[in-house]
């Protein structure tokens, strides 16, 4: 079945080179030293990331964000794809529904998008997604030695180093969990549309080869369909999704 066709880049992806180079990124940049972001949820969308650098409310989203004390832009976007798994889990107090989290070490490959920040405003967007607003420093330092560090207990508090492009640390952040250990749990119609959104402004994907790939992963697969999702994800259609359901097959 065409579902189960695995998902392969459908133009170049950049590489992402590891370890770390310690020559080019031993050394933790300062606030305004440049880092690449790997957005592998909502934050691929440009308009959701916005929210996160300039400050205001996500469309269906239940928070504004105070946004970064940095809020310009990113300076490039570019299409990647990381090693490991993206998978649902918790309960989403923005979208309700699960959760967006990535497990390096699970099987697979990621699509994801890196927007090229400064190290503030890294800081700044790890402090939103748990919560909080900005103004602390993150310390990179650990990080960048080693590939993995656990800050805190929170969803959002384990930073991670995939590498380095264009001799640029690629950091993002995810729980301190793995797969094999997390609470699954299926994502809203609004949080998987904004997600969506992002994968094809990233990629270049199609509606259907997007549909295949958020309704395989762990956490939605066996609650959502190819046909649930059409429906979910079409403007104001109704359909067999509700607007806060799972689309349970």
């Amino acid at each position: 079945m065409e579902d189960s066709l695995p998902i392969r880049p459908i133009r170049p992806i950049l590489p992402i080179r590891w370890p770390v180079d310690p020559a080019t990124a031993a050394a933790a940049p300062g606030q305004d030293g440049p880092v690449w972001y790997a957005a592998y949820g909502s934050n691929m969308h440009a308009e959701r990331l916005t929210c996160y650098l300039g400050g205001g409310r996500p469309t269906d989203g239940a928070r504004e964000y105070p946004g970064c004390r940095d809020g310009r832009p990113p300076r490039r976007s570019v299409p990647v794809r990381l090693p490991g798994s993206l998978y649902f889990a918790l309960e989403s107090r923005v979208w309700g529904g699960g959760m967006a989290f990535y497990d390096p070490h699970g099987p697979g490959t990621t699509p994801a998008r890196a927007h090229l920040l400064t190290a503030g405003q890294f800081s700044d967007i790890a402090a939103q997604e748990m919560g909080g607003g900005p103004g602390a420093d993150l310390d990179l330092g650990t990080v960048l030695r080693t590939g993995r560090d656990q800050q805190g207990p929170g969803r959002y508090q384990t930073l991670v180093c995939l590498g380095t492009l264009d001799g640029l640390p690629v950091l993002t952040f995810t729980a301190p969990w793995t797969l094999a250990e997390a609470e699954l749990n299926a994502p809203r119609a609004r949080y998987l549309r904004t997600i969506a959104a992002g994968l094809v402004d990233a990629h270049g994907w199609s509606a259907r080869r997007t549909a295949v790939y958020l309704t395989t992963r762990p956490g939605a697969t066996g609650h959502w369909t190819v046909k649930s999702f059409y429906a979910a994800i079409a403007p104001r259609t109704g359909g067999s999704a509700s607007a806060t359901g799972s689309g349970r097959s």
